[in-house]
């Protein structure tokens, strides 16, 4: 927890960086490598242990931001890396498109039993999230001989042609890039904080419903040539929203209605961050208990028909998938879609232990240490106007910064300050939306580590907001 004003927090101090060797590499980089990636700040690492990093001038950061969300169960997490050694010992590679290895076979299973109910699933590998998503609209449109996509403004899916298509969360990643994939619309995300025009909180879920289904299908969109809609059961770059109460559930019973698949992206709160292996299941729990449609097509909740997976579930080895249902994998021939690099027998290791690691106790420990450093950050909202609103699940929480809580108007630059402040004071954050700090941390992340993440966050806001 935060302290006394009296006491010095940890981060009070500005380290000295960027360093000399640092400054170098990061040169270096400006040099050689595009800029279309872009630096948030001048972070150059040499190494990590758990939550711990340590850049090349020596250093140390506490990292909550593990990557973007990927290193899950750590930095050099010791059962991870014995787990790819032993392969290494083996062998690496064979092409997955055509050749078996038991790792590859091994999450495949892994994954289509974390699916709940009793359906049977099928898995597609691939090396990315965007993959993924490219993977998850191919076989939408094929299976249903539809070409219409439904995405929500605030999603991020990817910067790939098809992926990029879908995207809605910052006009840059779009500018300059069209004409992009035909036959996608956006729809409006049931953002309880932001709600579309002002509509009152307690309406946006039913609202946004609406506005698919009696203007977007009887306008724009005919239902009949509506392939899939796809979303983020949280979105992520869209400033880590949780949607409004009912709003998957809603989606679920229209996708059903008009013979439409529905496809979450759970690139980045899937794998345990939200405290469940994937974060649909908090819906499915809140919502569909005893839900009279659900039990008549003998369904487990909101579950989608396909979902992507990325990210956390290589621990940092590059590797996704989607998880769909048999019944729809099966509409694809042999030959229908392949990948190189899918199946790698090194990245499945890895992702066979994250696995095994993530339901062993690791999502129970991303909702403990979550629900701690969540009440912490409420308490930082309660003592600073400029919180406007902490929101997550598990250790996937959002801090939204405000120029004015009863407007609301995001604080853009103070959240950009904010972020290159937090590495001045030995921490690593990313921003999202339109005024969000992301805490996306490692899934190991203790309650000690979450007081010290709250100390330099504390301090890093009194450093910009002056």
């Amino acid at each position: 927890m935060t302290q006394d004003s009296g006491v010095l927090l940890r981060g009070a101090e500005r380290l000295p960086v960027p360093g000399p060797l640092s400054t170098e590499l990061y040169n270096r980089d400006a040099a050689v490598l595009s800029g279309s990636m872009g630096r948030v700040y001048p972070f150059v690492m040499e190494r990590g242990v758990g939550c711990e990093v340590w850049d090349v001038d020596g250093q140390r950061y506490l990292d909550m931001a593990a990557g973007i969300a990927v290193v899950s169960t750590g930095h050099s997490h010791p059962q991870v890396l014995q787990a790819m050694h032993n392969q290494l010992n083996k062998f690496v590679h064979m092409a997955g498109t055509d050749f078996v290895n038991e790792q590859m076979v091994t999450v495949a299973e892994k994954l289509a039993r974390s699916m709940p109910g009793t359906d049977q699933w099928q898995v597609f590998l691939t090396n990315s999230g965007t993959e993924g998503i490219e993977a998850a609209i191919k076989l939408a449109r094929h299976a249903t001989g539809r070409q219409g996509i439904i995405s929500f403004l605030g999603s991020f899916h990817g910067r790939s042609y098809g992926s990029m298509s879908l995207t809605a969360s910052k006009s840059t990643q779009r500018k300059g890039h069209f004409p992009l994939v035909p036959g996608v619309f956006h729809a409006f995300y049931a953002n309880p904080y932001r709600t579309p025009f002002g509509i009152a909180p307690d309406q946006v879920t039913q609202a946004t419903l609406d506005y698919i289904e009696k203007t977007m299908f009887g306008t724009i969109a005919p239902p009949s040539d509506i392939a899939a809609i796809i979303l983020e059961p949280i979105q992520g770059e869209g400033g880590y929203i949780v949607p409004s109460q009912g709003f998957l559930c809603g989606l679920r019973q229209i996708c059903d209605r008009h013979g439409i698949l529905l496809i979450y992206d759970e690139v980045q709160s899937g794998v345990g961050r939200t405290g469940k292996m994937w974060g649909f299941e908090h819906d499915v729990e809140q919502n569909c208990a005893g839900c009279s449609h659900c039990k008549s097509l003998n369904r487990s909740g909101c579950t989608p028909d396909i979902l992507v997976t990325a990210k956390g579930l290589g621990a940092g080895m590059p590797i996704g998938g989607i998880v769909a249902r048999k019944s729809i994998m099966e509409r694809w021939a042999e030959g229908s879609h392949g990948s190189t690099y899918a199946g790698n027998a090194l990245a499945c290791a890895a992702a066979n232990t994250v696995i095994d690691l993530v339901q062993g106790g690791l999502m129970n420990n991303a909702t403990h240490v979550g629900a701690h450093l969540m009440h912490g950050l409420r308490d930082l909202q309660s003592r600073y106007e400029c919180i406007g609103d902490v929101r997550g699940r598990g250790l996937m929480i959002g801090v939204d910064f405000v120029l004015d809580r009863n407007t609301r108007e995001p604080a853009r630059a103070q959240a950009n300050a904010m972020m290159e402040e937090a590495f001045k004071r030995g921490m690593l954050i990313l921003t999202c939306g339109y005024s969000t700090i992301r805490f996306c941390p490692p899934l190991v992340l203790t309650t000690a580590e979450a007081d010290e993440a709250l100390e330099r966050f504390e301090a890093t806001i009194k450093a910009v907001w002056k």
